[in-house]
C-alpha cells in the first residue's frame, strides 16, 4: 500500500515539474505594415508552387521509366532526372520569395499535396512520346506563370495593388528559362524523329535484313526513340 502511495506521489511530482519545464514561446508581436501582398496574388503563387512540384514528380517518373533495365535509355533518364531537380528548385524559389514577403507564416503543411498516384501515366512508349509530354507540361507551367503575373499586376480585389516587383521577378527568373527550355525540348523532339526516320529508311534498304539473313541472326527493329 505504501509503495502505491509513493508511486502516485512521485507521478504527481514529475507531472508538476514537467509542466514547469514546458517551453511556451509566444509569437512575437511584429508590425505587419511591411506585408503588402494581396490574397489573390498569394493564392496564385501557392498554386504555382504546386504546379512546379507536379512537374518535378512527372519528370522523376520519366527518369525512373527510362532507367528500367527493360528500357535502358540512360541519356534520357539523366535528362529527366535533371529536369525534375530544376522544377523542384523552382518551387523552392517561389517558397523563399513568399517567405521574404512575410507570407507562409502558417499552414505550410498544407502547401504541397503530391503523389505519384496522381500522375496520369508513368509509362511512355518511346522517348518522343515522353518529350512531347514534357513539352506540353512546360507549356502549361509557362501559361500558369503568366497567369500569376496577370493576377498580381491586376488583382481582382479593392486594393488595386500592382505587385510589379513579383512580376519582374517571375519574368526575369522564370519566364526566360521556360521559353528556352521549351525550345530545347522541341529541338530534341525534331532530332529524335529525324533519327527514327533515318533508321526506318536504312531498314527499308534491306541491307540490315539481308546481312542478318546471311549471318542467320534474327533481326528486330531497334526502339531507341
Amino acid at each position: 500500500m505504501k509503495s502505491i502511495v509513493a508511486f502516485a506521489f512521485l507521478a504527481v511530482v514529475i507531472s508538476a515539474v514537467s509542466s514547469e519545464l514546458h517551453c511556451t514561446v509566444k509569437r512575437p508581436n511584429i508590425p505587419n505594415d511591411w506585408i503588402d501582398m494581396v490574397r489573390p496574388c498569394v493564392e496564385e503563387m501557392k498554386k504555382q508552387i504546386q504546379k512546379e512540384i507536379n512537374a518535378s514528380m512527372k519528370y522523376l517518373a520519366m527518369g525512373a521509366h527510362f532507367s528500367r533495365d527493360t528500357v535502358n535509355r540512360p541519356g534520357f533518364a539523366k535528362y529527366f532526372f535533371e529536369a525534375a531537380s530544376e522544377e523542384r528548385e523552382h518551387a523552392i524559389k517561389l517558397i523563399k520569395y513568399l517567405l521574404m514577403r512575410g507570407e507562409l507564416v502558417s499552414g505550410v503543411s498544407k502547401l504541397i499535396k503530391t503523389s505519384f498516384d496522381a500522375l496520369p501515366t508513368t509509362h511512355w512508349n518511346n522517348a518522343v512520346a515522353a518529350l512531347e509530354d514534357a513539352l506540353k507540361t512546360e507549356a502549361e507551367v509557362t501559361k500558369s506563370i503568366r497567369n500569376v503575373i496577370s493576377v498580381c499586376e491586376e488583382p481582382n480585389d479593392n486594393s488595386r495593388f500592382n505587385d510589379y516587383h513579383l512580376s519582374d521577378y517571375l519574368t526575369g527568373e522564370f519566364l526566360e528559362e521556360q521559353y528556352k527550355g521549351q525550345r530545347d525540348i522541341a529541338g530534341k523532339i525534331s532530332n529524335s524523329r529525324n533519327l527514327w526516320a533515318t533508321m526506318v529508311n536504312l531498314e527499308n534498304s534491306c541491307s540490315i535484313k539481308n546481312c542478318c539473313k546471311q549471318c542467320k541472326i534474327k533481326y528486330s527493329r531497334p526502339q531507341f526513340v
